[in-house]
């Protein structure tokens, strides 16, 4: 509540098992996180960042070690995020990730 506007836009590299590749609005955002929370089990997490550029955008990279639950599937993933800032809130945020 925070940090997101209520209109925020979340963008991913590829289409997610839970969905679409754009999720919008708050509700939307907070259903793909609890989706991801829920079906991945956490191992490792480390954030490097953030790198901002100018006033409205900064990134962060992310590494992770998680299992995918469903499958019983372990992998380590590094992504970069890109988001985008208005009125002191995040409005737009982009993963970029390997998706083959």
């Amino acid at each position: 509540d925070e940090l997101y506007s209520d209109d925020i836009v979340s963008v991913e590299a590829g289409d997610p098992p839970q969905g679409e590749r754009e999720a919008h609005g708050i509700e939307a955002v907070r259903g793909k996180q609890e989706w991801w929370y829920d079906n991945h089990e956490v191992h490792a997490f480390a954030a490097d960042g953030p790198f901002p550029h100018g006033e409205d955008r900064f990134a962060v990279i992310f590494e992770l070690d998680v299992t995918f639950k469903p499958a019983d599937q372990r992998f380590e993933m590094k992504e970069v995020a890109h988001y985008t800032v208005a009125d002191g809130k995040i409005v737009k945020e982009e993963f970029f990730y390997s998706v083959t």
